[in-house]
């Protein structure tokens, strides 16, 4: 006979969404159920009444009541389909890492490589790390991610607990992300920053964002702190972007809203009968060069990513310098929304 039974949040559990817990420990159990449950008060934490969206805290204690254990509720579990794992996904991994430890993983993803599955996609950074699943079967974690024709640097984690001190860390901001890009143009002034509010809209070839009004409906603030590195006359130039909030296509909607729009941005460039330079490949121009973020273990990890193959030839056909120092953004970031 099935009885009531009490089970403690591990450490990796720590901060996990309780719904998202009984998902893992009871996949047989679906939401309407655990709902009822908590209505009834037959699930607590720790003796006390929670919602479903309650973030777990190690040690903790979550009654389960015996309809959530019973043999019914575990056989009737949707069968999960194993991924398919290539045996050239690890191999592929580590050849673009930039670094590892036991927590967390960086790798310099190449352009035209998507980070998370889509419409179409069957090749993409978290189908892949099921290649690097542990012995304890835990998947490495995105954290953030990069649109699929920007190169550069992306943070892993290896386990829940890490991710979920890494995602912290983007959310409240204490990230410094540096990206470099080639624009049209130069921007004005060369050193300042560019607030918007930002908002998505459906267009013939998918998502793009616009800008925005404050208040119009799902506008959200934007802050781009940018300088000028290096130019081409009054042609082009090279421009370092350090995001302070992280919405959709930041970046590229900032640089166009700039009137300097990034080169090969099939979304928003918007300069009529301009001609493609020769020698400069119609891809965008856009790299995460480096990242700051605080490692969860102490101390500061500082990533920095090489130009992929296409910037480099630009660079190196435009006579820009990689060893110059990316100019200081005196400006300080502050925590704006």
């Amino acid at each position: 006979m099935a009885t009531i039974q009490f089970r403690e949040v591990t450490g990796e559990e720590d901060g996990m969404r309780l719904d998202r817990w009984f998902k893992e420990h009871y996949p047989g159990l679906s939401f309407g159920q655990l709902q009822k449950l908590m209505r009834t008060g037959q699930v607590r934490v720790d003796g006390k009444r929670v919602k479903t969206n309650a973030r777990l805290q190690k040690a903790q204690q979550v009654r389960i009541p015996p309809l959530a254990t019973d043999e019914k509720s575990e056989s009737n579990a949707p069968k999960r389909a194993m991924p398919r794992v290539d045996d050239r996904d690890e191999d592929f991994l580590k050849s673009i890492l930039l670094y590892e430890d036991k927590d967390i993983f960086v790798f310099n993803k190449p352009a035209g490589l998507a980070v998370q599955a889509g419409s179409g996609l069957t090749r993409h950074v978290d189908g892949m790390l099921e290649s690097l699943t542990d012995k304890y079967g835990q998947k490495p974690r995105l954290v953030h991610r990069l649109d699929r024709d920007t190169s550069g640097v992306l943070v892993v984690a290896r386990r829940r607990s890490i991710a979920t001190a890494l995602t912290k860390a983007f959310r409240e901001r204490t990230t410094q992300k540096t990206y470099w890009a080639l624009v049209r143009g130069v921007p004005k002034p060369k050193q300042a920053r560019v607030s918007t509010y930002l908002a998505k809209y459906q267009a013939e070839d998918g998502d793009r964002m616009r800008v925005a009004k404050h208040g119009d409906n799902g506008a959200q603030h934007a802050l781009t702190h940018y300088a000028v590195v290096d130019q081409v006359g009054q042609k082009m130039a090279w421009v370092t972007f350090k995001p302070v909030t992280g919405r959709t296509h930041q970046l590229r909607v900032h640089a166009a809203y700039m009137e300097t729009p990034i080169i090969g941005d099939p979304k928003y460039f918007n300069v009529e009968n301009w001609e493609f330079p020769g020698g400069i490949q119609k891809k965008l121009h856009l790299h995460a060069r480096r990242i700051r973020i605080p490692h969860p273990n102490g101390g500061v990890l500082d990533v920095t990513a090489p130009l992929p193959p296409h910037m480099q030839q630009t660079w190196n056909l435009l006579g820009f310098d990689v060893t110059q120092y990316d100019p200081d953004i005196e400006e300080e970031l502050g925590n704006e929304d």
